[in-house]
């Protein structure tokens, strides 16, 4: 506990004397942390944005040593989830989660979270955009995939809705991930070659209905001319 105000007598005057900073130190530990000293006694750790304008011989009374503390535990909370979203895009639920994690008092957390998404940092529509278009170049996969995943990064229905609507071709999705996976089939014959490139598709999320004439195009590429015959009459 950092030092408490005192009252002295000055004549017939009773004054408060505030504790005095004594001492500002970089935290070994951290670097971007100090230590301060309140009448030679550890009193708390501050963030170095938030401590750069005290210096040593400032009193601080309680209101003060309070207000300090609470913008220290705002830029904390501001750092972890920048250095969270320093490693890829993330949805307003995966950052709240992550500061949760570092147990950040909640009222703290909401004002984080909107101030990320005052300045643009975080955006679940811009996310959502980013998502797909990464697994689609990446990894592609069904719309009803896409919108599983998008759901447990805790995007609104809507904006899952929406964003599959302007960029998933499912057909051409799935041309895209057979494709990716024609070298480990393509020397197989038809039956063998459907069941394991339409079963790879299938776990894709892909349905039938779109698996099917996919199935059939690739095939007729490696096997151009009479070899259609084979999947015409398992129809």
């Amino acid at each position: 506990m950092y030092p408490q105000p005192w009252l002295a007598q000055a004549g017939q005057r009773l004054c408060v004397l505030m504790p005095k900073i004594t001492a500002i130190d970089v935290q070994k530990k951290n670097p971007n942390r100090v230590s301060i000293y309140l009448d030679e006694q550890f009193a708390f750790g501050l963030s170095r944005l938030v401590a750069v304008w005290l210096k040593v011989g400032q009193e601080l009374g309680e209101e003060k040593i309070a207000a300090l503390q609470q913008e220290d535990a705002r830029e904390v909370a501001i750092q972890k989830a920048l250095r969270f979203l320093g490693y890829r895009a993330r949805s307003v639920r995966e950052v709240r989660e992550n500061l949760q994690k570092h147990e950040i008092p909640e009222a703290v957390i909401e004002l984080t979270l909107n101030r990320l998404q005052e300045t643009g940092l975080l955006n679940d529509q811009e996310f959502a955009q980013a998502w797909v278009e990464n697994r689609n170049t990446f990894r592609p996969r069904s719309r009803r995939a896409l919108a599983l995943e998008l759901r447990r990064k805790g995007l609104d229905d809507n904006i899952i809705q929406q964003t599959l609507e302007q960029n998933v071709d499912e057909t051409s999705l799935a041309r895209e991930a057979a494709r990716k996976h024609l070298r480990k089939v393509q020397e197989l014959d038809w039956p063998d070659f459907r069941n394991k490139l339409g079963g790879f598709l299938g776990r894709r999320g892909f349905a039938y209905a779109v698996v099917a004439p996919v199935l059939r195009e690739l095939w007729e590429e490696l096997h151009p001319g009479g070899e259609t015959i084979l999947f015409e009459n398992e129809e």
